[in-house]
């Protein structure tokens, strides 16, 4: 918009016109009536007046002129500046929110076993995250672990991709995931960063049954029903247990974690999950694959599992039962391997200012020989200790465990983790 003309120029125009009023009247009165001859104006008088004027306007024009010649610059160099902040916020947005939009962070945890099977100090995993929000529906999310401080050959520990996948939120009914992503069992296989659980190590019925950590490559839906039910389906690559030896038929010992795996027989994993009740989720899946061998001996398993949390206040419970069903041509292989079961239940209580003191005892019961009816050969472990959350993502650990059964390794753990 033009901006009004400055007030000098207003005032130049208001008395032009002024004048021209003035003389036009006083010709007017020239020629009516019979004035006196004084009053008569002279026309060398007149002529003058109207030359002033015919100056004045032309002035006038000439600083109007003048002044819309600023505008028009004014004008030309406003845009000159929008293009360029224009050219500026695009440049930034093509950095910036790039960077920003990519997040970072991860989780680590370092170990103090004093067991009857011996001392041991281990820094037993370090974790990055790293993520990237491609827009507000799609983004990309990784996890790369080192476990046990060293990897390579000769060295005790591991370098490894345990999740790298594109996940897709569709509606706010239904996201889908692609790529390699943690399996939807148990309790800890999805959540497992150290100040999420109670207990120095991971409860031994997710990690000998289930088995935590599992992952493998694959496509996985959820669906939210209603605020209170939701379900998983998962297509994914299996497992290929060894055939012989110790570990054969160990459903720990067949994880492949998608290293140039052996992809013959997929597998199929559905989960429901309901939530009843305030503070209260249940959970039950199936999960089935064809051939646990990769097409050397057609061993079919099917893994039945549920699961229950509850937290009301500071009081908590954790419970879980699973159960492994192998196809009968393992017991003339390795019998008792053809069921592997376990359960556990685990009673906790926070209290302090932040609630970040915690008491927890757990018992858990398993057997990868279940199907052997010659002998028990399930394992008892009792847990008890207590956690303390420095920060509610920094926690040190300690607990006391007592074996019974099939093995017997009794002793204390004290730990320290964190997450960001």
């Amino acid at each position: 918009m033009i901006s009004p003309l400055p007030n000098r120029i207003s005032r130049s125009l208001a008395l032009t016109w002024l004048f021209c009023i003035v003389s036009f009247q006083a010709l007017a009165q020239t020629g009516s009536g019979s004035p006196k001859s004084e009053d008569v104006p002279d026309s060398t008088r007149l002529w003058q007046i109207v030359q002033q004027q015919q100056h004045t306007i032309e002035t006038l024009q000439k600083e109007l002129r003048e002044l819309k010649n600023r505008l028009d610059s004014t004008a030309k160099h406003v845009e000159a500046q929008e293009d360029n902040l224009q050219q500026m916020a695009e440049a930034v947005e093509d950095t910036v929110p790039a960077a920003a939009q990519t997040s970072l962070g991860g989780y680590g945890e370092l170990h103090y076993n004093n067991t009857d099977s011996g001392n041991k100090v281990d820094f037993h995993r370090f974790v990055l995250f790293i993520g990237h929000d491609f827009s507000d529906q799609t983004r990309f999310y990784s996890e790369l672990e080192v476990e046990h401080a060293l990897s390579g050959e000769g060295k005790p520990g591991a370098m490894e991709l345990e999740q790298a996948f594109i996940g897709h939120r569709f509606n706010d009914s239904f996201t889908a995931k692609a790529g390699l992503m943690l399996m939807p069992v148990g309790i800890l296989n999805e959540t497992h960063e150290p100040d999420t659980f109670f207990g120095v190590e991971r409860n031994p019925v997710e990690k000998n049954i289930l088995p935590t950590t599992w992952w493998e490559a694959g496509l996985a839906g959820r669906w939210k029903i209603s605020q209170r039910l939701s379900a998983d389906i998962m297509i994914s690559s299996g497992l290929n247990v060894p055939t012989s030896g110790s570990k054969a038929f160990l459903i720990r010992s067949g994880r492949q974690s998608v290293a140039k795996a052996t992809a013959n027989d997929g597998a199929l994993t559905a989960r429901i999950q309901f939530l009843p009740a305030p503070g209260l989720q249940l959970s039950a899946l199936v999960h089935q694959q064809q051939d646990i061998t990769q097409g050397e001996l057609g061993i079919g398993a099917t893994l039945l599992e549920a699961d229950a949390q509850y937290r009301n206040g500071p009081f908590g419970l954790k419970a879980l039962v699973a159960r492994w069903n192998l196809d009968d041509k393992v017991k003339a292989l390795a019998p008792g391997r053809e069921q592997q079961s376990g359960y556990y239940i685990e009673p906790s209580w926070r209290f302090g200012d932040r609630q970040n003191i915690g008491l927890f005892a757990r018992y858990a019961m398993w057997d990868n020989n279940a199907g052997d009816d010659r002998a028990d050969t399930s394992i008892k472990q009792l847990n008890i200790g207590a956690n303390y959350w420095l920060h509610p993502q920094v926690v040190f650990k300690m607990d006391y465990q007592n074996q019974s059964g099939a093995a017997d390794d009794d002793g204390f753990n004290l730990g320290v983790g964190y997450s960001f």
